[in-house]
């Protein structure tokens, strides 16, 4: 049986409304209001589909469908729900979606599976709040303790388990799963490229997950009046700081083979017109499908801000997040070409430059990762589009794979 397009319809728009900034993309951070609105949304589809529904310590959702087989480990289907600032509807709840339509379609199916079937909505995978980025699946895979999570804080200095109980979530339940409970990972993304796009191709099978890591630079100064301290006597952060940011994408460039480097969200410090700045922090993502790559980058980006440092200039780098590249699971992958293959939906192989829960959690269990077409290639911002008969067409996919590796074997 084919999902129902017109309910995957109407989930894309359910979730869309729940927006800080309605009329101006979706923003959706972790443990905001938001996120409890789309929260209370994603466990009453849950429900309404017959699974049993729990969050953990973190506040990951999980909605599970008992198998035959009495302890045997789930199927775990799904995606994150938090978003970028004024990002798209689509990145990451897709593959939620995804999910609640297949616990659909078992139920309508009477599907009564042998292994147990669990749907789940992933928190924090962007790291918009909390930085870093991937802080759910991390979680589930034991790399966060909780005292790493009490350290871990805002731009407002709220920490996780404060923000967790402002929604009224429970920080004190358990986050690390126990691998041998989980028989397999299904992810759907969007590709956020324009690859499938232009060769007309459904759906991607993605064969291997790119390294990143993600450094936050702290460069600290001395603040000063702007119109009465002389440009001989400034120890200017900012103006280390842009020295420092603009010599990143060359280092990029020479180290080669695809790899890249980002500046995307810096702060400066006090932020005032007329003051000299004090301090500014901004982050560095680095990616490569090499890790040589990725460390021999690192490195470089280190060396170049201690030229930058003097007298008046000093500099700190906290590494927050590290990724290996990953290659996906052969079996699974086989298994989505053959679902493919049966449903008549053409596909090819993928590599992914960007980063997704599945590349966690690949280091606890078999995992299996789908893209689907971008609307000229945009992700991360309000025109983010993918055609709803083109999710339908790898939840399509997705379902006849969940079907296969929840049976007996």
């Amino acid at each position: 049986m084919k999902s129902n397009q017109e309910r995957i319809e109407k989930h894309i728009k359910a979730l869309s409304q729940y927006t800080a900034t309605p009329n101006e993309g979706t923003t959706r951070l972790t443990y905001s209001e938001e996120d409890l609105q789309a929260r209370d949304y994603i466990k009453s589809q849950m429900k309404a589909y017959g699974l049993k529904v729990r969050e953990d310590g973190l506040g990951n959702i999980f909605g599970k469908l008992e198998g035959e087989k009495k302890g045997a480990p789930s199927v775990i289907v799904g995606s994150h729900f938090d978003s970028v600032p004024h990002g798209g509807d689509y990145d990451g709840p897709a593959g939620v979606i995804a999910g609640i339509e297949i616990a659909a379609l078992f139920q309508e199916n009477q599907i009564k599976p042998a292994y147990p079937l669990e749907i789940i909505a992933i928190i924090e995978e962007e790291g918009s709040r909390f930085g870093g980025g991937l802080m759910g699946s991390r979680g589930i895979a034991g790399y966060l303790q909780k005292e790493d999570l009490e350290q871990l804080k805002d731009k407002d200095g709220i920490s996780v388990p404060e923000a967790m109980k402002q929604i009224g979530l429970d920080p004190s339940l358990e986050v690390k799963r126990d691998p041998e409970t989980i028989k397999a990972f299904l992810e759907m993304h969007i590709e956020q490229g324009p690859i499938l796009e232009e060769e007309q191709i459904s759906v991607g099978v993605v064969e291997s997950i790119v390294g990143l890591t993600q450094l936050e630079v702290t460069i600290s100064g001395k603040a000063g009046h702007a119109g009465t301290t002389p440009m001989d006597r400034r120890s200017d952060a900012l103006v280390a700081a842009a020295n420092i940011i603009g010599k990143l994408p060359q280092i990029a460039i020479e180290e080669g083979e695809g790899t890249v480097t980002t500046v995307g969200r810096h702060q400066v410090f006090p932020n005032g017109a007329n003051v000299i700045p004090d301090k500014v922090v901004f982050s560095v993502d680095i990616r490569s499908s090499k890790e040589t790559h990725i460390k021999n980058v690192v490195q470089k980006v280190k060396d170049v801000i201690r030229t930058y440092e003097s007298e008046g200039i000093q500099a700190t780098v906290e590494q927050s997040l590290y990724m290996q590249p990953k290659e996906l699971n052969q079996d699974i992958r086989s298994q989505l070409k053959t679902s493919a293959e049966q449903l008549g939906i053409s596909y090819t192989n993928m590599h992914s430059g960007a980063g997704h829960d599945a590349m966690v959690l690949s280091d606890i269990t078999d995992v299996g990762l789908i893209f689907v077409p971008s609307k000229d290639g945009l992700s991360h911002c309000p025109e983010e589009w993918t055609a709803i008969h083109e999710l339908a067409a790898g939840i399509d996919v997705l379902y006849e794979t969940a079907l296969k590796l929840t049976r007996k074997s």
